[in-house]
């Protein structure tokens, strides 16, 4: 009845194939449960990157916060919460940045030069939120350029979302669909192009320059990469609770898996309806 059912359900083009975001251990090459993810989580201090992505068509940068260098070659968006205040400043190190008008003292308060009264930044424009987006910026990488190309999909371009947060970083985050829950569903929201340059080994694809190196040791070549084109303006150590797979005690990592799903919306009304009879 099982396999009955599930071809009528083909028939009917309600079943499609989709991605799902897991916590995945790829030593192990298994996606866990939730309560397998909480027997193993540590503290542990790695470092985040604070990046400049150049503004398309303007001498200025956004400033966007990640805590998972690795996964920068896959990044097609940037996301803003549209509710909140955002600046462009002109920065004492002589670049033009935008990010939260909440976080620059925070980030940018260390350029500050007091002796010779030297201001840390000046604010030239405000805006809200939902006025930067649709913003574009020029790829950090040739090859997620070419992987969205290929995709017939427009990315490299400011999202809105209300789960950026102004508790950290610079209220601008990077966005990776294949990697991380709000991720895929900024990516879902925007029709983003998919881009996932790490394999089920967790390994750094060949399309990056780090291939085959596991993609959570490939942070600090990131890092460099990015120094070495000016594009990093920092590189904090972050301190945070991490899932390490229960068995192999192996990093997990939130990875997008084929999967596949029931368009469940297109029959909503004749479940109600039916369950009311």
């Amino acid at each position: 009845s099982e396999w009955w059912a599930l071809k009528e359900i083909w028939n009917k083009k309600l079943l499609y194939k989709g991605f799902k975001i897991v916590p995945y251990c790829p030593r192990c090459g298994t996606p866990l449960s939730s309560q397998e993810v909480a027997q193993g989580y540590k503290l542990v201090k790695e470092r985040s990157a604070v990046v400049r992505f150049k503004v398309k068509d303007e001498d200025a940068y956004f400033l966007a916060w990640t805590t998972t260098p690795w996964t920068l070659p896959s990044n097609v968006a940037l996301c803003v919460n549209p509710d909140e205040t955002y600046c462009k400043v002109k920065a004492a190190d002589g670049y033009t940045y935008y990010m939260a008008q909440a976080l620059l003292d925070d980030v940018l308060g260390k350029l500050a030069d007091e002796e010779n009264g030297v201001k840390a930044y000046e604010v030239l424009e405000t805006f809200a939120g939902k006025e930067l987006e649709h913003k574009e910026y020029e790829p950090l990488y040739a090859c997620a350029k070419e992987c969205a190309d290929k995709q017939h999909k427009k990315g490299f371009f400011v999202t809105c979302d209300t789960y950026v947060t102004m508790s950290d970083g610079t209220g601008i985050v990077h966005i990776a669909p294949a990697f991380g829950e709000d991720d895929a569903n900024v990516g879902r929201n925007y029709d983003l192009p998919f881009v996932q340059f790490v394999n089920g080994k967790g390994e750094m694809t060949e399309e990056t320059p780090w291939a085959g190196t596991f993609c959570k040791k490939a942070d600090m070549a990131v890092l460099q990469a990015l120094e070495d084109k000016d594009l990093l303006f920092d590189a904090p150590l972050f301190e945070h609770s991490y899932p390490h797979c229960w068995r192999c005690d192996t990093p997990l990592i939130y990875y997008a898996r084929e999967t596949w799903f029931i368009r469940m919306t297109a029959v909503k009304e004749d479940l109600i309806r039916n369950n009311n009879t």
